[in-house]
């Protein structure tokens, strides 16, 4: 009896043993996952006092992103400590919104903070409100975009920034 029992449970082990296909940790197996994409949708030109939507699309291949934490931060050209993180909401398929609101003439830039499937991306777009006198317009000087395989160096490395 007992060796009867034993063989009822080697044939489950034996078969799932066989399976052909191997479980792979992308991550711990240095395979690198595919890339996370994320597409600003936002006007490039708004009006003063308009409520307008931050808009990200996120994919990964063909596939729309519908897991991801994205943050839109927001400031005024030459003002980037003074400006505002705004948690974007899944909206629909792989597109995360959230409203805003820019209350005068300048040149501002967005960074879609976008953390997906243990990557960070964060894709910047500048935004024209209004009619700003461009030569009262401050330089800027953050990057133009910054692509991180992992969200805790991008912590460590605005950390030293502040610096």
């Amino acid at each position: 009896m007992k060796k009867w029992f034993l063989s009822l449970l080697a044939v489950p082990m034996i078969l799932a043993a066989c399976n052909d296909e191997p479980e792979v940790d992308t991550l711990d197996s240095g395979i690198m996952p595919q890339e996370i994409v994320v597409e600003i949708q936002t006007p490039e030109a708004v009006a003063v006092n308009e409520e307008i939507d931050l808009i990200a699309y996120v994919t990964q291949g063909e596939e729309a992103v519908d897991d991801a934490s994205v943050q839109f931060e927001v400031w005024e050209s030459g003002l980037k400590d003074e400006g505002h993180m705004i948690d974007g909401e899944l909206d629909k398929d792989g597109v995360y919104k959230a409203k805003f609101k820019f209350e005068h003439d300048g040149v501002y830039y967005m960074f879609a903070h976008t953390t997906a499937r243990s990557l960070h991306v964060m894709p910047k777009q500048q935004i024209i409100v209004g009619s700003p006198d461009m030569s009262k317009v401050l330089d800027d000087k953050s990057d133009n975009s910054m692509n991180k395989g992992d969200h805790n160096n991008h912590k460590e490395e605005d950390a030293e920034e502040k610096h």
